[in-house]
């Protein structure tokens, strides 16, 4: 008897250690990861279709124009969006979708999709993020400042968000957002099926 499926969405600055997050929580409790669609070239050792799948700034268009995806936004001179179909198809099913997606996109589903579950990601403090920016060693030190100023703007917008985690301690990290999931799962109006069950089940004991 499959309950709703929860949208969750997991947002936070660059830096904040989203993706190890969310790879932990796919592989121990498997949720159905939505691939995004990105203009931004691959990093080394990411593959289409799996990590993202990359496209070309005219390829994009062509997807916004066709209303293929659930949201889409820029960030940092690229553009990210989360195609539509898979997302819908997995939480009609009853199984939980987890989204790692920046904040403006976040918020765009939040409008479309009340029931979204908005996690915000951050590290402990500012300079934990810019460690943490600078050892990954990917990226050339004008694009860590442009990072570093987007967060910064990024702050203003927390309060949207549903929910705020900590990503200190890693296991402590995914516990939280764990906990946070299996209570938007039991909740009563995300479980239309299982009280209309329980309701008649009752109703005829006597």
């Amino acid at each position: 008897m499959n309950s709703k499926g929860i949208l969750t969405v997991i947002s936070g600055f660059s830096g904040s250690g989203k993706g190890t997050v969310v790879k932990q929580l796919c592989e121990r409790y498997n949720y159905a990861l939505s691939v995004s669609a990105t203009t931004r070239d691959p990093r080394k050792g990411e593959i289409d279709g799996v990590h993202y799948f990359f496209k070309t700034v005219e390829e994009f268009e062509n997807m916004i124009a066709n209303d293929e995806f659930l949201e889409h936004a820029g960030y940092v001179n690229n553009m990210y969006g989360t195609p539509k179909r898979y997302v819908l198809d997995k939480l009609n099913a009853g199984e939980n979708v987890i989204l790692e997606i920046e904040m403006q996109g976040g918020l765009q589903i939040k409008e479309k999709y009340p029931d979204a579950v908005l996690i915000f990601m951050a590290p402990p403090s500012a300079c934990t993020l810019k460690k943490r920016l600078v050892d990954r060693n990917t990226e050339e030190q004008d694009v860590i400042n442009k990072r570093l100023a987007r967060a910064a703007e990024e702050i203003d917008y927390i309060d949207k968000y549903d929910y705020l985690v900590i990503n200190d301690e890693l296991e402590t990290c995914i516990n939280d957002i764990q906990r946070i999931v299996t209570s938007e799962k039991n909740k009563v109006n995300n479980q239309p099926a299982m009280v209309d069950f329980i309701k008649k089940d009752f109703k005829n004991i006597i």
